[in-house]
């Protein structure tokens, strides 16, 4: 077995950039993780880091670009900051997956698209919202299509640091469009609601989804309850709470018959707490792709003859 891997590098040292990096220590198979950059000299996240063995560097994009043997870059900074470096990574030749909802690159969630843009230079993420819900609205549109989506994210506030209060009006408008690219809805919306209650909330997610015409309800039932085990394989503490609803009471959104789904999100306890399931979709759906990427860089032929 080869023992060749890709090196990587984390861009931002808060809590997403502390999780990811757990992960990949945990799990490498095809990342090397060689370094965490940040912009602060006394950010714990780097001093964590190096505890860990792994390089730490106050110098941010500077000390990414200056190694030019890293292949690939995880970006946890923020949708402003990942505007203005996205430039700067692809001219270096790195290859970047974009944790933040700056949405430069192509959308992806691994269940839906994972193969689809293993080439690109840069894909995004789209949010924790997205990650968590868009799954379930393809699972129903590669059934039957769908007319409407509509998901509501309720995370608990003190999962919410500086970044995600900073995003709020990309999470808004990256998770409705990826409810439409990659979830199959005609149209979408996305709402966030960060609940105060201590002790804190897990995630929980609320899907509508409004199919266009009639369609079977055992089929779509077996869709999403495929893909929710399908998500689980990475994310395993991802559960629906209780089988999907159908309701002819759909006044809200239009006439035909609502889909309603419930799930409820709970994070490894890598580094963040159980209740920021939100953070955790996103540090686990970024080591997935991860892994996709550099293993396509590591045998750039596989995906040719597959």
């Amino acid at each position: 077995m080869s023992t060749q891997r890709i090196k990587t590098a984390i861009l931002g040292t808060g809590n997403i950039g502390s999780d990811l990096m757990l992960k990949i220590l945990r799990q490498p198979d095809a990342l090397d993780l060689v370094l965490m950059a940040g912009i602060d000299p006394n950010s714990a996240g780097l001093a964590r880091a190096r505890d860990l063995g792994v390089p730490g560097s106050p110098e941010g994009i500077e000390a990414v670009l200056a190694d030019p043997e890293i292949g690939l870059v995880f970006d946890a900074t923020s949708a402003y900051a990942h505007r203005e470096t996205a430039p700067q990574l692809e001219e270096a030749g790195k290859r970047v997956i974009d944790l933040t909802p700056a949405a430069i690159g192509p959308y992806i969630v691994p269940l839906v698209n994972q193969s689809a843009h293993a080439d690109a230079t840069n894909v995004n993420l789209i949010t924790c919202g997205g990650q968590a819900t868009i799954p379930i609205v393809h699972a129903v549109s590669r059934v039957t299509p769908v007319a409407y989506a509509e998901i509501v994210s309720t995370v608990a506030s003190a999962s919410a640091g500086p970044g995600t209060r900073q995003n709020i009006d990309e999470f808004t408008f990256t998770t409705a469009r990826g409810l439409e690219v990659l979830g199959g809805a005609a149209s979408g919306k996305a709402l966030i609601i960060l609940n105060p209650a201590d002790p804190p909330i897990l995630m929980r997610n609320t899907v509508y989804v409004l199919p266009q015409g009639e369609f079977d309800e055992g089929a779509v039932t077996t869709s999403i309850e495929r893909m929710v085990t399908d998500l689980q394989a990475y994310v395993p503490g991802y559960r629906m709470k209780g089988a999907p609803v159908f309701d002819d009471t759909t006044a809200p959104i239009g006439g035909g018959r609502m889909i309603t789904v419930l799930l409820e999100v709970e994070g490894a306890g890598d580094f963040l707490p159980p209740y920021a399931g939100n953070l955790d979709i996103m540090t686990a759906s970024a080591w997935r792709v991860g892994q996709e990427i550099a293993t396509t860089l590591l045998n750039p032929t596989s995906k040719e003859s597959a």
